[in-house]
């Protein structure tokens, strides 16, 4: 049956009954024919105008609100190019299929991000984005937030969540902090790159999209106190395995096995034993060629995650594997006692998959053939026929391709899972798979649509039904709007104590092969009584049919039992962990240590792990703030830009777009208690200068509370110039705000008024504490100058005076030690002069006869030789070559002082002595009797060793004097 026909079928027989609402139209006939032909007049006056259409950005402005004119609207914008509109508080997204140049650039991010209003801007994904990271910043409770894409296949759900996730990668890791820079680029990029890997190795082109999902993530972005990006986590749910092993009619397998065929280099291809030529089973349309066939991505993005090349080479070699396990084929035997044989031309497949997979072919084929039954503590090895051992072959590959999808997003998490110390918040992508019907539904298609149903099913509890039952029970005068409630579908599927889901499991925990026939029997039985279920009795193949809110689907029985058991035999696991393929037998390990650590898990089914998974993530999505994205399919084909009627607007009766956008444009979207109403702009009232008027409103009759919060927004109202009694007003279902008994309601506009008014105040107290502090700030830098100051003058005193005293204290000990000198010069220069006395008592030193020899000369008028004497401080002159010179001098050091210093030369011819007494520094000459000569130095001798006297000049002075007495 076709899904089209089906979803016609359920939306003319199983909408739900509800009193009349003002402005929405029922499909049924009218009792009141004037009724529908004013509205049929209204409808086409607003669609007179379709030039501007495109014009409405939110489809609440959109009077009347029925299905045409809400198709009209998207229909104007689609041929425009614009794709995003506001419909109340979910955002509609049309597909284009076509790529659209600068729609998701950086700039435009920007742009969004940077807005003092996001919402004042066109309808686009990132207003979305935005909104939930400012509840983020803004603390608003709850301050998780999560963002549901949800829309059937092809609608352009993953798509939406891959630029949800660019969006906070590029808003949220803009960090100008230094230091973490290179760790947040780190941390983006590894939350982009798990993208690739994910819908490489779990998604798959199916006749309804080239790039459909097959299993669902929630991946949470965690951010810091900061709300920067600081990690992430994903969550995933029922991987369709069955497709590794069986590919629906013009399907294909995943897309990694297509990257390896398309991207693989010739060294490669050997590696993998895999041909250019050969060709397998498993990979129908391998000529098909997708933008998602890009091998080179998928590796880069495996490097960036830190999955090296060995771990690579292996995944790799497991999936070629995997392939040439497919071309394996069995024919049976003639003999029943026998195990199928092999096919000739399987056997080559069968070792080239031992080879890869690292395990010995003989026991791959002996698995694959035989299994294992025991009897007792005895095992039997019983031959399996031909369809047993093709499932046994399927069931190998998918095993294998299961765990190791599991494998890899436990290393992604890993990888880029931030500590729980260091994140305080999140905000949840949530991208499911859409709601599916297909000529032949089985297990996988009954769990997909119950997921869609449960996303449904929240968006209707949280939205549709809770909002209008808030406003009731806050006092609000409201008419229910009527809309589709699914609750009843889901309880035929997962409800206590008898549904589908129950009947199933019990069904496939009997120890005995299951039989369709009966098991549609005991459906019929037990399920009779649900109007959402029904049964083609003239159908000879056994199924039942399933009301969904998107369309009825008939599910196969035939498999689903098994399927649901989703056994793996003993034998098979044992043969994986002996692998030599480090990471197979990793893999398999782990899940072995696993199941012998939780007793009984092995035996749950598959709709029950499926469903305890659903609840858990329906668990974290009630504890969010939701946000909703429907994602709609304009046509089936998947051609470009390109609206078919019928197809939207199945689709938007389906998810009750249009009762959303009717509870939108009557009701309050925000909801903020009281005290956190009063905690966040309570201040204001505090620092506003207006004053509340109190005449319309009997405010004595109110509580404290509702009193103070009637006062506040009178005050916002009275500041903007409106007037309160328009806009607050319980009554009137087109007033901006109104108090409940314990909640304030109010509206996007009014809203904007509170934060508008917020930001001027806090503006002000800023300025004013900026004023304060930079008044502070000079108050303390001029008494610092002046404190800097007096601390100068007076260190500059103290150390003048300080110098001063050294001064003095300096001039003082050289004064002492000048008299000192003078007085010891003039005691030395009174011991030094000689007296006849002194001559006679001295002892004159005997000549060495080796001076006397060689350096002696005679006088005539002196029988002895003239002595000189060399003191310590002095120098002896002698100036006549006739005169017989003496030396006695005492040490080394003494006699080169004294012979440097007289450097005469010995000539003929006269002598001019200089004692150099005023210009080289002689201090004094001491004449001696008997010609003795001793000069005081106050430096040494050494400085005046180049002194040579003139030839040519007369002796004079006091030399002169000292010639003549020695002659």
């Amino acid at each position: 049956m076709n899904s089209a026909d089906d979803r016609r079928n359920v939306r003319a027989g199983h909408r739900n009954g509800g009193g009349t609402v003002t402005g929405f139209v029922h499909k049924g006939h009218s009792p009141h024919p004037s009724l529908d032909d004013s509205l049929e007049g209204e409808i086409r006056a607003f669609l007179t105008d379709e030039d501007q259409l495109h014009t409405y950005d939110d489809l609440t402005k959109v009077n009347p609100v029925t299905p045409t004119t809400v198709l009209k609207c998207l229909q104007a914008r689609y041929r425009v190019k614009v794709f995003y509109t506001h419909a109340g508080c979910t955002l509609v997204a049309l597909n284009p299929f076509q790529p659209i140049p600068d729609l998701y650039s950086l700039d435009v991010m920007k742009e969004y991000h940077c807005a003092s209003q996001p919402q004042e801007f066109k309808p686009h994904i990132f207003i979305v984005a935005e909104e939930a990271y400012r509840n983020v910043q803004g603390q608003l409770e709850p301050v998780n937030q999560s963002l549901v894409v949800s829309g059937e296949s092809g609608a352009g759900k993953t798509w939406t969540s891959r630029c949800l996730m660019k969006y906070y990668a590029t808003v949220a890791a803009s960090s100008s902090v230094l230091k973490s820079q290179d760790t947040v680029e780190r941390i983006e990029r590894r939350v982009l790159d798990s993208n690739p890997i994910m819908e490489a190795f779990g998604n798959a082109c199916t006749l309804r999209n080239n790039n459909s999902s097959r299993f669902g993530k929630y991946i949470q972005l965690q951010l810091d106190r900061c709300q920067l990006l600081v990690g992430a986590s994903v969550q995933t749910y029922l991987l369709e395995k069955t497709r590794v092993a069986c590919q629906p009619a013009n399907e294909r397998n995943f897309h990694i096995f297509y990257q390896m065929m398309k991207g693989a280099t010739d060294e490669q291809r050997k590696e993998w034993k895999m041909s250019h030529d050969q060709r397998f089973v498993w990979l129908p349309k391998a000529e098909k060629t997708i933008e998602e066939d890009c091998f080179h991505d998928t590796v880069e993005a495996m490097v960036h995650l830190g999955i090296n090349a060995e771990k690579q080479r292996q995944i790799f070699k497991i999936l070629a594997g995997i392939l040439q396990l497919g071309n394996v084929n069995f024919s049976s035997s003639t003999d029943e006692s026998q195990p199928c044989n092999l096919q000739e031309q399987s056997k080559d497949f069968l070792q080239r998959a031992a080879e890869l997979l690292c395990v010995p072919a003989e026991e791959l084929q002996l698995c694959l053939r035989v299994r294992t039954l025991k009897a007792g503590k005895q095992s039997v090895l019983k031959p399996c026929s031909q369809a047993e051992c093709s499932m046994r072959r399927d069931c190998l590959a998918k095993v294998i391709y299961a765990q190791l999808f599991e494998w890899l997003v436990t290393f992604i998490n890993n990888s880029i899972c931030a500590d729980k110390s260091t994140w305080c918040n999140f905000i949840g992508v949530l991208d499911v798979y859409g709601f599916e019907c297909f000529q032949i539904n089985n297990l996988e298609q009954l769990c997909i649509n119950y997921a869609n149903e449960k996303l449904q099913q929240h968006f209707v509890a949280h939205y549709l039904r809770a909002q209008q039952e808030e406003y009731v029970s806050e006092g609000l005068q409201w008419s229910f709007v009527k809309y589709q409630d699914n609750q009843s579908c889901l309880d035929l599927i997962e409800g206590s104590p008898v549904s589908v889901f129950s009947l199933l499991n019990e069904e496939s925990r009997l120890n005995r092969a299951s039989d369709a026939k009966t098991f549609k029997v005991r459906l019929e039985k037990e399920l009779c009584d649900n109007v959402n279920i029904s049964w083609d009795k003239f159908s000879k193949v056994p199924h039942f049919t399933v009301a969904h809110y998107a369309g009825k689907v008939n599910y196969q029985i035939q498999g689903m039992v098994e399927k649901n058991k989703d056994p793996v035999p003993p034998e098979l696991i044992s043969l994986l962990q002996k692998s030599e393929n480090a990471l197979l037998h990793q893999i398999f390990t782990d899940r072995e240590a696993e199941n012998m650590t939780s007793k009984g898990l092995s035996k749950v089914t598959v709709v029950s792990k499926f469903k305890n998974s659903l609840e858990s993530l329906m668990k974290i999505l009630h504890t969010t703030t939701p946000h909703y994205t429907r994602c709609i399919k304009p046509n089936p084909d998947c051609k470009p830009l390109t609206f078919k009627k019928e197809e939207v607007i199945m689709q938007l009766e389906a998810c009750g777009i249009v009762e959303t956008i009717h509870i939108s444009a009557a009701g309050f979207p925000i909801r903020i208690p009281f005290k956190s109403f009063m905690e966040r702009y309570g201040l204001i009232a505090k620092y506003s200068g207006s004053k509340s008027e109190s005449h319309c409103v009997d405010l004595e009759a109110l509580s404290d509370d509702m009193r103070e919060v009637e006062k506040l927004v009178r005050v916002v109202l009275q500041h903007q110039g409106l007037d309160p009694s328009r806009c607050l007003d319980g009554e009137k279902h087109n007033s901006w705000v109104h108090c409940g008994r314990t909640k304030v309601f109010l509206t996007q506009s009014m809203l904007d008024l509170l934060e508008d008014q917020r930001k001027r105040i806090l503006s002000q107290c800023a300025f004013s504490i900026q004023c304060c502090w930079l008044r502070y700030q000079r108050r303390r830098r001029q008494a610092r100058r002046q404190s800097a100051t007096l601390i100068q003058a007076v260190v500059r005193s103290w150390l003048v005076r300080r110098q001063v005293q050294r001064w003095n204290r300096a001039a003082a000990v050289i004064q002492n030690t000048w008299r000192k000198w003078r007085a010891l010069l003039k005691s030395l220069a009174e011991a030094e002069l000689d007296d006849a006395k002194d001559l006679v008592k001295e002892d004159v030193p005997v000549l060495n006869p080796v001076v006397r020899e060689r350096g002696s000369v005679q006088l005539s008028t002196i029988q002895e030789p003239v002595t000189v004497r060399g003191w310590p401080m002095g120098l002896a002159l002698a100036s006549a070559p006739s005169i017989t010179m003496s030396l006695t001098a005492t040490g080394f050091q003494k006699m080169m002082s004294v012979m440097a210093s007289l450097n005469l030369p010995s000539r003929s011819g006269e002598y001019k002595v200089e004692t150099n007494q005023y210009t080289q520094g002689v201090a004094s000459i001491r004449a001696q009797p008997k010609g003795s000569v001793k000069l005081h130095y106050q430096r040494s001798p050494l400085l005046y060793a180049d002194r040579q006297p003139d030839l040519k000049s007369d002796v004079t002075g006091f030399n002169e004097i000292l010639l003549e007495k020695t002659l």
